[in-house]
């Protein structure tokens, strides 16, 4: 079974859909790892709540992304626990060359819009901004840019009347919670295959 590490910052909210659709059997994979660059992150309590080991990773100076070393780091984690691909979670860091030359093709992001759409931070208050009818959320691969990776899925929200930023955050991130399950699920049959 193919064997993936996650990289997140925050709660785990899609770590945590990860984690039950592997805990029931319908993911197709298994989880490994979580590493985090926030020491208080709620993905680093939820990672050992399902038994999976789970590690802070000081990120260095840099506010948007790791240090080299500390990327040098994430890379020797994720090897030692002999993953076959790594998913990002609410990763709020730029993945840099360490990374991406460890895992080419083989990281996946879910972003909160429908790319190429609403790049970067806060893709649903932009779309709320913008005034588009529809928003929604993406699951691609990474590379250097930022959410410019080749696109593996996608599911669309409509923007309702009286939305805030907030409310339809809250309906992509049910979305999030079904897309990023599947496709991960699709990505892991396709290394098997």
């Amino acid at each position: 079974m193919p064997r993936f590490g996650v990289l997140g910052s925050g709660k785990g909210s899609n770590f945590r859909a990860l984690a039950e659709a592997w805990r029931t059997g319908t993911l197709g994979c298994e989880p490994v790892i979580v590493l985090s660059d926030n020491e208080s992150a709620g993905i680093l309590d939820l990672a050992r709540g399902f038994e999976i080991p789970a590690h802070f990773v000081p990120p260095g100076p840099f506010r948007t992304k790791m240090s080299p070393e500390a990327e040098t780091e994430i890379v020797r984690l994720l090897r030692e626990a002999k993953v076959n691909f790594v998913v990002l979670a609410g990763f709020m860091r730029v993945i840099k060359e360490p990374l991406l030359m460890a895992f080419p093709g083989r990281i996946l992001n879910i972003h909160p819009s429908l790319l190429p759409a609403f790049r970067g931070l806060e893709a649903w208050r932009q779309a709320v901004e913008a005034g588009v009818p529809e928003a929604g959320c993406t699951v691609h691969l990474v590379d250097a840019g930022v959410d410019t990776g080749k696109i593996l899925g996608q599911a669309s929200v409509p923007v309702l009347p009286g939305d805030t930023a907030e409310t339809l955050h809250a309906r992509i991130q049910v979305e999030e919670h079904e897309l990023y399950p599947r496709m991960v699920r699709e990505f892991a049959e396709e290394l098997r295959a």
